[in-house]
């Protein structure tokens, strides 16, 4: 196949919205058509291109990665740690000081109101708009974003809410993609890589683990196959944010974790089963995360009081279980190690699903990714135990349940195996823990789509009638006019004409559906090949029964200057594959015919050059 160069831009393609100076708006204009300009003459192709602003952007999400998990530990610091000095409080002791556990995400909360005030659009700005933005709006995101998203969600996560950093930090990686690629003039479909690059890159840099971070970006964000354009610099991406966050803190996985062990090959039934509880249970999270969302949608009260009920609510739960604040890495660790005792785990799954959906729900920021894992981890380390109690010859220790649960539970919620099976294979970097991940994520992840068929970042769409799949078809659809696509030689017959006439002039083989038209040209009726099957061989019938007497007169018709996506949704309510092609102007001459399978092939051809152009 011909090398592609990568071809510049034309000039109104990117509204540099950044920039506000006209003068160095028309400056930044004439470097970047020189620097596409020098990257034709030196015959740079596009995928070229790709890798090298993959290597970029891999690199600032690395950065990102970095001063976002520090904002946490300041906050953190400056809320709960000298909050604690100041008041005595300590999640180990119990005496009425531990009622102070309320106040820090209150306090958190209320840090965040500016940003609330000032940035109400931002702070709505959730990981489900982000993936209809990506997927259905072409992914352009404001550079703001990554400010404002990733210092409220720091305080949600610092001041003791239940809430993950790696949504944020996937959407702070993404945001640094579209920004690159929005100045750079990218087509959409590049500009959804680059965004698949931030995000891949700002999950491997979290957990240290690459190839989860590519398959997150996949699975997730551009719910797209394994494309070798887009995989390659998704690839590149998330091994060089793997590279900077290894410089930053060593190359050490996100969680201590003992070396795995299958004791008994029948253990392998026990590890379907808690498939089978993660996936029962992720059905559970996510209806409770939308039931949470709907309550405080409703609660007739100003917005502003909502983040605050909802960091109180947390910090209610966090009173009696002070593990279920903020990501909870420290207690996945005790949990996967065998550092804790089975009514603590089992009171946690609860607890954190709680204290997630209040927080969360609320319009707090942050993500589902870390309470996920946590969920995960206790429910495995709880089913462990029992395992233990009923097997104990030929099963490990709960420890080793409560790591398959983290990955199982994950691809229940998420709906996305891949993810999760990679995800435990690097944090443990044993091909021993394959088989039974394998199993527990693809048995927890049917289980999960039997009862919720979105998993818990596109629930809330799918709640909004929105399909991410199905939009991007139609984006496809919406762009293509029928007259573009509808059989112009069609044939229209008089409404007059004999069944004898009609069946010598009937010789157009592509066409099934033949409109019938009065003295004036407009459109009367339909007749198709089928009404004739009963009738062509009554001889005493053909040159007697004019054709109106066949015909369909509520005919459902297009307008040329319609898309495809309006023309097979009217198909969709027609008894026939084809439908007459009208003039929108006085009369309704027809002008054409439009077919189910030239919509479709249609449809294919764009697929297929949008695929080569990416």
């Amino acid at each position: 196949m011909k090398r592609q160069r990568y071809r510049r831009p034309p000039r109104w393609s990117t509204p540099l919205v950044l920039i506000h100076d006209l003068h160095l708006l028309r400056r930044f204009v004439r470097l970047r058509r020189g620097v596409f300009s020098l990257l034709s003459r030196l015959r740079v192709s596009e995928n070229t291109l790709m890798a090298v602003l993959a290597v970029g952007i891999g690199f600032v999400a690395g950065l990102c990665n970095y001063a976002f998990r520090s904002c946490i530990d300041f906050f953190r610091w400056l809320i709960i740690d000298n909050g604690g000095r100041l008041t005595g409080y300590s999640p180990d002791t119990w005496d009425v000081n531990r009622l102070w556990a309320i106040a820090f995400p209150v306090i958190g909360a209320a840090f965040m109101l500016p940003f609330f005030i000032r940035y109400k659009e931002d702070m709505a700005f959730g990981f489900p708009r982000f993936l209809e933005r990506v997927n259905l709006r072409g992914g352009r995101l404001p550079l703001r974003l990554m400010f404002t998203r990733g210092i409220s969600s720091a305080l949600t996560i610092g001041s003791g809410g239940s809430a993950g950093q790696e949504g944020p930090i996937a959407q702070i990686g993404g945001t640094a993609g579209s920004v690159v690629g929005h100045l750079l003039g990218m087509p959409e479909e590049r500009l959804k890589v680059l965004i698949g690059c931030g995000v891949s890159g700002g999950v491997a840099a979290t957990f240290n683990a690459p190839l989860a971070g590519v398959f997150f970006a996949h699975e997730i964000v551009l719910l797209s196959s394994f494309e070798l354009s887009s995989f390659t610099s998704i690839v590149i991406s998330s091994g060089m944010a793997t590279v900077v966050s290894r410089a930053m803190y060593g190359d050490i996985p996100a969680f201590d974790v003992p070396a795995y062990q299958l004791v008994h090959p029948l253990e392998l039934a026990l590890y379907a089963m808690l498939g089978i509880v993660c996936g029962c249970l992720a059905a559970l999270f996510i209806t409770g995360y939308g039931k949470a969302r709907a309550f405080f949608d409703q609660l007739r009260v100003n917005p502003l009081w909502k983040p605050l009920l909802g960091g109180f609510l947390a910090g209610c739960v966090g009173v009696l279980l002070p593990q279920v604040q903020g990501n909870g890495y420290g207690f996945i660790e005790k949990a996967v190690g065998n550092d804790a005792g089975w009514l603590l785990v089992t009171l946690l799954i609860v607890g954190k699903i709680v204290a997630t959906c209040v927080t969360l729900g609320s319009g707090l920021p942050g993500g589902t990714f870390a309470p996920s894992l946590f969920i995960g981890s206790v429910t495995g380390m709880s089913f462990g135990f029992l395992a233990n109690i009923l097997f104990p010859l030929h099963t490990a220790t709960p420890g080793a349940y409560a790591l398959v649960g983290m990955g199982a539970f994950l691809a229940s919620v998420t709906h996305a195996p891949m993810t999760g099976i990679f995800l435990l294979f690097e944090i443990t970097g044993s091909y021993k823990v394959i088989i039974p991940i394998m199993l527990a994520c693809a048995i927890g992840t049917a289980v999960a789509r039997h009862f919720r068929k979105d998993g818990i970042d596109t629930a809330d769409l799918a709640a909004r009638g929105i399909d991410l799949r199905a939009g991007r078809e139609q984006r496809v659809l919406a762009r293509i006019p029928v007259r573009g696509v509808m059989m112009h030689d069609a044939e229209v017959l008089p409404e007059s004409l004999t069944i004898r006439q009609f069946l010598r002039r009937a010789h157009t083989p592509r066409q099934h559906t033949f409109p019938l038209v009065n003295s004036g040209g407009g459109l009367t009726g339909v007749v198709t090949i089928h009404d004739f099957l009963g009738v062509a061989f009554e001889p005493d019938i053909l040159d007697k029964v004019p054709l109106r007497e066949m015909a369909t007169a509520d005919v459902i018709t297009v307008t040329g200057n319609e898309s495809l996506a309006d023309a097979l949704g009217k198909m969709e309510l027609s008894p026939f594959d084809e439908l007459p092609v009208v003039d929108p102007g006085p009369g309704g001459r027809v002008i054409g015919i439009l077919s189910r399978r030239e919509a479709i092939a249609a449809y294919n051809r764009a697929i297929v050059e949008r695929t080569f152009r990416a």
